[in-house]
Order: C-alpha cells, then structure tokens, then sequence
C-alpha cells in the first residue's frame, strides 16, 4: 500500500483508451484525476510489458471479504468493499436479496449514507418483486408483486441513492412499477423473471433497460416460444449483464450475447455474495443458507446457485483468455458501459483527462498487477518508480 503523490507519470503500458489502444502509452496522475498534460519532473512509473485499463464498475454485487451488504454492518460493508476494490473494482452497487419491505428499507437508510460518502456508487434492489417461479436465491415466502407504492416506498428510504431494481414485470403491477422507475431517473432490470416474449417486449416499451443476469433465472429459448433471453437480445435499449465466472454461464452463451447485443450492450457483472475474495464455506444470502464449495455458491436447501464468488479481475481475465473477446471491447463492458448505465461515466469508466484516476494494471497474461483509485494505489505494482 501507498498513499497518493501530487504527480505520477505511468509509463511504457499498452493503454486502453475509448479510440483503441496505445501501444508505449502513458496516463498522468495529478492528485486524484487523470491529467492532460505531464508536469515536470513527476516520478515516473515504468509498466512496460504491462497493460492499463479503466478501474472495473460493478452495477450487480452482494458482497465479499466475508461480509454481506445485504446485512453487514457499515465496517463489514466496507470490507466488502475494499475486498472488491483490491481485485480492481473502483466503482461498486451494493445490490440487495427478497427481505420483508421494513428491512430493506432499513438497509437502503445504510446503504445511502455510504453512497453519499462516495464508498458506493448506488444501492440495486433485487427483489422482493421476483417471480416465485424464477426465485433463484431468494426466499420464496418474501416474495411480492411489484406494487407500485412499494417500489416507491424503497426508492424513497433510498434517498436518491437507488439505481436499479430488479423486476419481473410480468406479474401484476410490473408494468406500473417500470414506468415509475423510468420517470425517476432509476433503471428498471428484467430478472427472475418467468416472462413470455410478447410480454418482455412491452416491459422494454414501458422503459425496462437492463437484462439482470441474462439467461439465469429465466426461461430458456425456445423454438416456438423464444421466451424473455431473444426479446433482451435483439432490442437495442437493453443493456444484458453476464456473470463470466465458468459456472453461470457456458462460453457460448457468452458468445452469443457478445455476437448478437455487441459489446456496446453487455455489461460484466460479479453478481458476487459474501464468499468473494474470502472462500469456501457456509454463508448466509439474506435468510437463506449458501454453502460454497470449489468456489461454487449454492443453496443448502435445493442447491440452487445463490449468485457467485467471482470478483471482476478474473471475468476480465477469461473473458479475454479463455472466451477470445478483444480486450478493448472487454474494457468497454467491465467499465464504459456499466459508468454510462449508473450515469457516472463523466467521473469514471474510461482513461481520459479530467476523470478520477481509477485504474487497473494487468501483467501480459492479463493477472492483476495495480489497482489505482482516485490517485492512491491501493494495490500497488511491484515494479520500483523511477
């Protein structure tokens, strides 16, 4: 660990900026931004043989570290989230499980404090307002229809924090509730849904923008009934989120969502629960008991998976190792496009001047190296400065 320096020129990386990629390029860190300009005699840095890529923005995660944001106290939520940040996620949503209304509430009053201290970048509900049919994880004796007064009622104990809610918005009041979402400024998510297609389109009509973990927790496609996964699919408006971590998803899965939504359209989520960065055990996902074992999350009671130990280094990491994606359209999903979604891409998400000095430095095999964010490493490379 090191504090942060006035100035400090990273130099000899392969830069990924949002024009392409600068082979011997360099970033300059002027106290918390990203500069424009070198000042003189900065202490320079040399990360040839290296890559630099913009700090990773989660917009799905539970936890990590051993801690829950679902229940955590404030100091077990920042260790979650400093767990995170080590394993190069800068910017992070503290997402929620199915709990009773008063409870969630009182999280969101949590939660807000520390968005509005900058340790978070929002709060995303996901349930109560599920289908029991697609539950995953979630206590089915919690479950709700989402009810308009209720979602509002959240949003409200989030005091402008809220930037997400996952909603399957076939059930009664659905339709409602995205329509409220969208006048609000506040995403409305497609998840654990049992949805057909025709009715998945008109929830995108209504202002549905994002794809909650596609192709989990949803049918799947059919021939005659392609379901909700080809409606998120082909609609320009959706934004479809995917747990890369070997388990959620088969690679061509992965594939086919790059092919068919583009890179412009995924966004790399973790979706991760208290287990990440920490190990295998027996956990607690909001009521319900997970044990994990081998790095897989699931269910004491029915073993289904309950979300993931994944943390954003790794998803970068096979995502250009193993599923081929070009790391620039990698950088573009881990970072650019879950910044514009959380409307904070003017702050963080790409490498340009005047945005917070958020990044990542991975070695030639993509393996994190460095983690910078807002001028101060927090994991430092190893290679001395000049």
């Amino acid at each position: 660990m090191a504090g942060r320096a006035d100035s400090t020129v990273l130099a000899g990386a392969r830069v990924v900026l949002p024009t392409g990629t600068v082979e011997d390029g360099r970033v300059t860190v002027e106290g918390t931004r990203i500069s424009g300009t070198q000042a003189e005699n900065a202490p320079v840095l040399d990360l040839s043989g290296h890559w630099i890529v913009p700090g990773f923005v989660d917009m799905h995660n539970h936890g990590g570290g051993g801690a829950s944001f679902t229940s955590g106290t404030v100091d077990e939520v920042m260790t979650g989230v400093r767990t995170h940040r080590e394993h190069g996620t800068t910017t992070l949503v503290a997402s929620t499980v199915t709990g009773e209304m008063d409870f969630l509430a009182e999280r969101a009053g949590i939660l807000s404090e520390l968005v509005e201290q900058g340790d978070l970048a929002g709060i995303h509900f996901e349930g109560p307002f599920i289908s029991p049919c697609r539950k995953g994880a979630h206590s089915e004796a919690l479950l709700r229809h989402p009810d308009p007064a209720e979602v509002r009622k959240l949003m409200d104990a989030a005091r402008g924090t809220a930037k997400m809610f996952t909603l399957a918005t076939e059930l009664p009041g659905g339709i409602e509730s995205v329509r409220l979402l969208a006048e609000h400024g506040v995403i409305a998510a497609i998840g654990h849904t049992d949805a057909t297609y025709e009715q998945t389109v008109e929830a995108i009509d209504a202002g549905a923008t994002v794809a909650t973990h596609l192709y989990n927790a949803m049918p799947a496609i059919g021939h005659r009934a392609p379901g909700p996964i080809a409606a998120l699919l082909e609609d320009e408006r959706i934004t479809v989120e995917l747990i890369n971590d070997g388990t959620h998803l088969h690679p061509a899965a992965l594939e086919l969502a790059y092919h068919h939504a583009g890179a412009d359209r995924v966004a790399l989520i973790t979706d991760a629960m208290d287990a990440a960065g920490f190990g295998d055990g027996v956990y607690q996902l909001g009521p319900l008991a997970v044990n994990v074992e081998n790095g897989v999350a699931r269910l004491v009671e029915g073993n289904s998976i309950a979300g993931s130990t994944l943390t954003l280094d790794t998803a970068f990491h096979r995502a250009v190792t193993i599923d081929r994606i070009p790391v620039e359209d990698v950088v573009t999903s881990i970072s650019a496009n879950p910044a514009r979604l959380l409307g904070v891409y003017d702050k963080v998400g790409s490498l340009e001047p005047g945005k917070d000095a958020d990044l990542v430095v991975l070695d030639e095999d993509f393996r994190l190296k460095g983690v910078m964010r807002q001028g101060e490493w927090i994991v430092r490379p190893d290679t001395a400065a000049n």
